[in-house]
């Protein structure tokens, strides 16, 4: 509903732009289909995938803030990411656990994740109270197994409401979006 203005108003700004003149501007370029891109032909010797290498844990390093992504993921959603600003569906607190305990846990938080569709979950993995003076164990391994499983797009430490660097969101791969020869289990 639109409002209408009193007459004395109208009147006051029909006699301020009485003698206002429409600007020249040239008409909008018309639009112009873009020719499709030209694929690049790759080399028959590179068109096989490369044999995955294995990831060995200590070419992993753990600092106080964990941070990783895999290519392809939007800056604009990691930034929401480490920000807090996505809605966790699922939470798993693995501190005070074994890490053979710990992992068994999160193979099967994870496939939980997968099968109720959950795009950003937290881990609570504790920031290492216990570890004798050593760089935290489960902060440290939750690091090397996150990048194990091709649905776990990123991760990075939680905001300071949400564990801090106790604690990591992660973003997992959108389960609607199906990519052929991918698997939701470990690389």
């Amino acid at each position: 509903m639109q409002k209408r203005l009193p007459v004395s108003e109208a009147e006051l700004f029909r006699n301020a732009v009485e003698d206002a003149k429409p600007l020249e501007t040239g008409q909008a370029e018309p639009f112009r289909r873009r020719p499709p891109p030209r694929p690049i032909i790759q080399p028959p010797e590179l068109s096989e995938p490369p044999e995955r290498a294995t990831l060995a844990e200590a070419e992993i390093e753990t600092g106080d803030y964990l941070l990783f992504s895999r290519a392809g993921v939007q800056k604009r959603l990691l930034a929401d990411l480490q920000r807090g600003h996505l809605e966790i569906g699922l939470e798993l607190d693995l501190h005070g656990l074994t890490t053979a305990y710990a992992e068994r846990i999160l193979d099967e938080f994870l496939h939980a994740c997968a099968r109720q569709g959950v795009r950003c979950a937290r881990i609570i993995h504790g920031k290492g109270g216990r570890s004798e003076g050593g760089p935290p164990v489960l902060k440290r391994k939750v690091n090397y197994w996150l990048r194990r499983y091709d649905q776990v797009l990123a991760f990075c430490s939680a905001t300071r409401r949400d564990g801090g660097t106790g604690a990591v969101y992660l973003l997992l791969r959108n389960p609607g979006k199906s990519r052929r020869g991918r698997r939701g289990g470990r690389v």
